[in-house]
Formats: C-alpha cells, sequence, structure tokens
C-alpha cells in the first residue's frame, strides 16, 4: 500500500520491511504520514485534550506490533484501529467527564478546514455545522458514531474501515445505514460526504 507523506508518496510495505530488517528510524515516515488522521480519530472519538497523548501511545503500540502486522494489508486501518483502543481506554479511565463543548472545540482545532481567506459568514457556517454533527454524534450508540466516524469524517472506504473496526463489510453498511437514518432523524439537513473511493 502507498500513502501520501507531504508531496512524496511512501510505500508501506517498504518502509514496514525497512523497519522489520533493522532500520527503526524508517517508522518515522509512517509516523509523520498518518499522524494527522490519527489526531483526528482520537478527537472524534472523545480523546479530547488527551488526542496527543493517544496518539503517541497508538504509534509506540503499532511499533511494537510491527511483527504481527499482516504483509499486503493497509497500515491506516491497522493503526486507527489501535487509536480507536487507546481512545477507548483513555476516555474509560479519565478522572473528569470531558464536555460537550470542550470536544467540539478541540474537534474543531484538530484539523483547521476552513482556509484564513474564506468569508468569514461561511466560515462560520461551516463551524456550526460541525458542531451540530458532533452533537448529533454523541446521541447515536458508539458503533454508530464509530461508523459515521469512519467513513465521513476520517474520509475512509467501506473497506477501510470494515478492517480498521474489525466488522464484515455486511455490518459496516448496515450500521452505517442506520446511523445515517438516525443522523437524519437529528439533523434533517445533513448530507454525509462521500469517504474514499469504494473499491469492489
Amino acid at each position: 500500500m502507498r500513502t501520501r507523506e507531504g508531496g512524496r508518496i511512501v510505500d508501506e510495505a517498504a518502509v514496514i520491511a525497512r523497519v522489520r530488517a533493522g532500520e527503526p528510524e524508517a517508522y518515522a515516515q509512517l509516523v509523520r504520514a498518518h499522524t494527522g488522521i490519527a489526531l483526528r480519530a482520537a478527537t472524534a472519538l472523545g480523546a479530547g485534550a488527551d488526542a496527543e497523548d493517544v496518539v503517541q501511545q497508538a504509534f509506540v503500540k503499532a511499533y511494537c506490533s510491527l511483527g504481527r502486522f499482516k504483509d499486503g494489508s493497509a497500515f491506516k486501518p491497522w493503526l486507527l484501529a489501535i487509536v480507536t483502543n487507546e481512545t477507548r481506554n483513555t476516555v474509560r479511565t479519565a478522572a473528569r467527564q470531558r464536555t460537550l463543548a470542550g470536544r467540539e472545540a478541540a474537534f474543531v482545532e484538530a484539523e483547521p478546514l476552513i482556509p484564513e481567506s474564506a468569508d468569514p459568514a461561511v466560515a462560520a457556517l461551516e463551524i456550526e455545522r460541525r458542531a451540530a454533527l458532533q452533537a448529533a454524534l454523541e446521541k447515536l450508540s458508539e458503533e454508530h458514531r464509530l461508523v459515521v466516524t469512519y467513513r465521513y469524517l476520517l474520509e475512509m472506504d467501506e473497506s477501510e474501515t470494515a478492517q480498521a473496526l474489525g466488522w464484515p463489510r455486511g455490518t459496516v453498511k448496515s450500521r452505517l445505514n442506520r446511523a445515517l437514518r438516525k443522523l437524519g432523524r437529528l439533523l434533517p439537513d445533513f448530507e454525509p460526504r462521500e469517504g474514499g473511493d469504494e473499491r469492489e
């Protein structure tokens, strides 16, 4: 699998082979290529201010588990499954409950989606739309929140989502359909933007 790191393409299989062959410094290429999406995932799943710590721990665990990584698989879904587990552990063991407002703020800060040159009115509407979506996601069950987050907020295709969550593709489809129906009732104007290309 290849992934883009800045302007360069990273051959994940080659990098993993180099790490396994005794070049641990090569792992930095995978870290650089996937830090952004890992931070977005941790934040969207509730890590809040602990998102960077969660991601750092996930990269350490992924590095330590590279010997069990299945050759030919995509690294991103595998890493995001680890991020999801680390986020769950962090949220469960946190001494204080994070407020919805704090999670919304952290989620908006995690990825500047609106260029500074954008019309302020358009920018305000986009921020309002994302905050409303995050509030609606809070009302879904964990499995529905996960599948919507992976497919639309992290823009993963169906097969990557299935791999990251450890679910069959049929389960991803059915849970996504139910989740989108619930979101449609909570947010009548919600129109999901399609994630990555489907690879049948």
